[in-house]
């Protein structure tokens, strides 16, 4: 009998062995776990819509857009009309203003001392004042142009946005 227990002890530690064997070869493949939970876990990083809900978005956002453009649009011409309708006007102004001062220049010789001082004065006046009417129409006209610039920047920037979406 002592036999048949000294051969289930031992079986019983040769099992015991290769259990405790089996639970540290368990252990250090389970280790990692938490870390591949980490790793395995997807994120959505972007969402996939199907292309009907797509392309009724787009068509819906150009809808509200269109009018809007169109509304800008119609304003910045609206604007350069009046712009260029003032452009036009200063011309037409500069140009008489030149023709006075060719004419004046044109007058002659006045008649006594009092009166070519009198027309000296008024002629340095008259050619200061021109002078500032230059300089003014050259920064309308800058102006004018540095507008110009900016609403064809604003057509392209609109036509981009609607011809991207």
């Amino acid at each position: 009998m002592a036999n048949a227990l000294a051969s289930c002890v031992t079986s019983l530690r040769s099992s015991n062995t290769l259990l405790s064997s089996s639970i540290s070869i368990l252990d250090s493949g389970v280790s990692d776990f938490p870390r591949l939970t980490k790793v395995l876990q997807t994120t959505r990083h972007f969402e996939l819509l199907p292309t009907s809900t797509l392309s009724t978005a787009q068509a819906s956002l150009l809808a509200s857009l269109t009018p809007e453009i169109a509304s800008l649009l119609s304003r910045v011409e609206t604007h350069l009309d009046k712009l260029e309708r003032r452009e036009q006007a200063l011309i037409a102004r500069c140009d008489l203003l030149e023709g006075r001062l060719s004419h004046s220049e044109e007058g002659g010789a006045g008649v006594g001392d009092f009166k070519g001082m009198y027309r000296a004065s008024e002629r340095g006046r008259e050619t200061l004042r021109l002078k500032q009417m230059r300089g003014k129409k050259e920064r309308l006209a800058y102006a004018v142009e540095r507008l110009v610039m900016q609403a064809q920047q604003k057509e392209r920037q609109l036509r981009m946005s609607v011809a991207g979406k």
